[in-house]
Formats: C-alpha cells, sequence, structure tokens
C-alpha cells in the first residue's frame, strides 16, 4: 500500500482536554521515585486516545511531517466563533500529550518525525481538535 502523504481530521469534542503533559506527579517508594498519572491526566490521554483511534493511517510515517492542530474551545458569552483564544493552556503544553497518544497510536515511526507544527487555539461554535499530518 502507498504512504499517503497527508491525512487531516476533525474530533468533535464538547470539552476539549486542558490537562497538560507537565502534570504527571512522582511519590517515593522505598527510597526510589515513581512517576505516575494523576485521574485527570489519565482520563484526558484516555479521551484523546479513543477519539484519535479512529484515525490511525494504514501505515505509520517515516518520514518527516509537519503536524497541524487547531485546539476550538467552546464560545463563551464573551467570545466570538473562530476568535483566537489567548489565555490558558498554552499551545506546547496541549500538543505534548497530543503527540504522546498519536505515537502510542502508531501515527508514525517517532515522534521526532514532527519536524513543524502549527499549533492554533480558537474559540468555536463546534468545539475540538482538527489535525493534519502533511509529509515533508
Amino acid at each position: 500500500m502507498k504512504m499517503m502523504s497527508e491525512l487531516s481530521f476533525f474530533m468533535p469534542m464538547e470539552k476539549v482536554p486542558t490537562t497538560t503533559h507537565q502534570q504527571k506527579q512522582v511519590r517515593v517508594v522505598n527510597g526510589k521515585p515513581i512517576f505516575y498519572e494523576p485521574p485527570d491526566l489519565e482520563a484526558a490521554r484516555s479521551k484523546l486516545t479513543a477519539h484519535l483511534a479512529k484515525h490511525v493511517p494504514d501505515e505509520k510515517y517515516k518520514k518527516g511531517i509537519r503536524l497541524t492542530s487547531w485546539w476550538c474551545f467552546k464560545t463563551t458569552g464573551a467570545h466570538k466563533n473562530g476568535e483566537y483564544k489567548t489565555t490558558k493552556p498554552d499551545t506546547d503544553n496541549l500538543v505534548k500529550l497530543l503527540k504522546d497518544c498519536m505515537t502510542d497510536l502508531n501515527f508514525w515511526e517517532d515522534d521526532a518525525l514532527v519536524a513543524s507544527e502549527v499549533i492554533e487555539k480558537y474559540w468555536a461554535d463546534l468545539p475540538g481538535i482538527y489535525i493534519k499530518i502533511e509529509v515533508l
């Protein structure tokens, strides 16, 4: 099967996960640090994985790629559809968990292949996450 050069999809979600990968916790057991995910991070990972699983390509990407992600947060009375969201969470924190989930699901051989990233946050009437992968 021929490797596709582009993949794009939208994952509608009433509430876009905002829990970030940086929220991992550590505890000491028998003098050794044990890292774990708190329940909210585990829930965010599960939600992203469930939505992404419907869009896994037939073959892993094996060449450099550009990952575009548009994070669309539910509009509020103070914001309009399509307006940039300039409040937390930070885009770099959002995309880390997304890329980890995509790596776990075999979208690509290694997330090091992501050589270009476009990450944008918007207020939207239809909340969710738009993903586009392009071979460079």
